[in-house]
């Protein structure tokens, strides 16, 4: 239990942190973090690639989606089932339209192609907080623990955040899935632990 609340300590201050960014500083450093990951080989290698669509204090993937059709790519999203605890992977060719908010929070499509989980090169996760060895506090819910998790996805997951979110360490549970790599705006950590990337 001591963990559980340890990392509900460590989401309350994050969540301060980045509460406290500008909306300028945000867009600055958004951009920032995309540019760095976008000219990683991870990124560039891949083909079909599985980005989040921002709510207001996260990285804003725009940029990415954007770079994503511009060469060629095919971008997912997750359209999340509440009931049974999972996302399914979607294709979106537009930021425009075909978008809703979920009671949640969520942004997601309303409707769109489901993609096999194992044509996923590359996972682009969200976070509240990252370490430097690979592991990410999320809302709490194991959503994309459980997808990480499937044996069918075989890509590489990538955290996306603010420097701000980068802590030494916080508790890890059993079901937490380390990441591959975590771009921000300064920086590309790869992680060791998790076997090549």
């Amino acid at each position: 239990m001591s963990d559980m609340k340890s990392k509900a300590v460590i989401r309350k201050q994050l969540r301060e942190v980045l509460a406290a960014m500008s909306e300028a500083q945000r867009h600055q450093k958004s951009i920032a973090a995309c540019n760095l990951l976008s000219t990683t080989p991870e990124f560039l290698s891949a083909r079909v690639v599985m980005l989040y669509l921002s709510t207001a204090h996260e990285v804003d993937t725009a940029p990415l989606a954007l770079k994503c059709w511009q060469d060629g790519k095919t971008v997912v999203v997750p359209k999340v089932s509440w009931d049974q605890r999972r996302m399914l992977p979607v294709e979106i060719a537009t930021l425009q339209a075909g978008l809703t908010t979920t009671g949640h929070g969520v942004r997601e499509p309303i409707t769109g192609k489901p993609i096999p989980i194992d044509m996923i090169d590359l996972v682009v996760v969200p976070g509240i907080g990252f370490t430097t060895n690979g592991h990410r506090i999320g809302r709490g819910m194991g959503f994309y623990d459980r997808f990480l998790a499937q044996g069918e996805f075989i890509g590489v997951s990538c955290g996306l955040g603010f420097e701000e979110q980068v802590v030494e360490q916080f508790p890890v549970l059993d079901h937490d899935i380390p990441l591959s790599m975590l771009a921000t705006d300064q920086r590309i950590h790869r992680f060791a632990s998790v076997g090549s990337c």
